[in-house]
């Protein structure tokens, strides 16, 4: 068996691509662009490109970009006071503010300074309850990313079984609550769980996201199941993923590293973003979203 490779790349596009012109819809109903502010603490290098990114991305879907661009010695005080002035700018729809923050602030004390109902990362707490007891918020991109690729395989979810590797809040708990949120029996595994191996192979679905390089191996894979790979690895052979390649043997379909999860991270942000002014406007928000 020759696992089919899922095309993130090519779904993101597409998902891309729907946002643009839902934005416009927006524009045209509201009057205005939705509008992305996203702010970077620091010249970290990956996150700098990152950023840049998100801009690329925010104006070619249509919408208003604002970037903030910090010293790296900013005060928590001053950060958390630029939050505050995001959240009342009436222009501005959704907050981003690029993690890892320096040590020196205290990142869940910014976090939980965004207004929710802006948080297009969804890492707030209100967030993360409305996710786990069903309620309509912004759910974190990764992970949302994923269960869009694995709808695109499986259009009906219900009754199969899930297993989660990673348990953090950014991917890990989000993706399990988003699968039992599709009626999957979902397993989350993670550095204490006694046989990992055991329960993966007793796997339909496996979603890797424990920042490991070939952590999940070929003969774990039930034959036929999907594997969402979320790990990007730097090794001196380049980008890896969380599961060994050779797991392509075996699976029904996996996501590339690069090319499979990665893209769909900042479509999603447009997605959020969209949502969230739909939202804020009292527009309707396109079902195809």
């Amino acid at each position: 068996m020759t696992a089919r490779i899922i095309d993130g790349k090519a779904f993101a596009a597409t998902l891309r691509d729907r946002v643009a012109t839902a934005a416009a819809a927006f524009t045209r109903d509201a009057g205005r662009k939705p509008g992305l502010a996203v702010v970077l603490v620091g010249e970290d290098p990956a996150s700098s490109v990152y950023v840049r990114s998100k801009g690329k991305a925010t104006v070619a879907a249509g919408m208003e970009s604002f970037e903030h661009r910090l010293s790296p010695d900013v005060g928590e005080a001053e950060l958390i006071a630029l939050v505050d002035r995001l959240n009342a700018d009436e222009a501005v729809d959704g907050i981003l503010v690029q993690l890892p923050l320096p040590r020196h602030i205290d990142e869940r004390a910014v976090i939980t300074r965004i207004d929710p109902d802006k948080d297009v990362d969804g890492f707030h707490p209100v967030n993360a309850g409305r996710l786990a007891t069903g309620l309509d918020g912004l759910v974190p991109c990764t992970p949302l990313g994923c269960l869009m690729l694995l709808q695109d395989i499986h259009p009906h979810l219900a009754g199969l079984e899930a297993v989660v590797i990673g348990r953090s809040n950014i991917v890990g708990k989000p993706m399990a609550a988003l699968l039992l949120r599709e009626s999957c029996t979902v397993t989350t595994v993670h550095s204490r769980t006694r046989d990992v191996m055991g329960h993966v192979r007793q796997a339909d679905i496996v979603v890797a996201a424990v920042g490991i390089a070939g952590f999940v191996q070929r003969d774990w894979i039930k034959p036929g199941a999907t594997v969402i790979d979320v790990g990007i690895n730097r090794t001196e052979a380049g980008l890896v993923g969380d599961v060994d390649p050779r797991a392509a043997e075996v699976a029904g379909a996996i996501t590339p590293v690069p090319g499979g999860v990665g893209p769909m991270t900042i479509a999603v942000l447009m997605r959020n973003t969209l949502v969230a002014a739909s939202r804020r406007a009292g527009v309707a928000i396109d079902p195809a979203l």
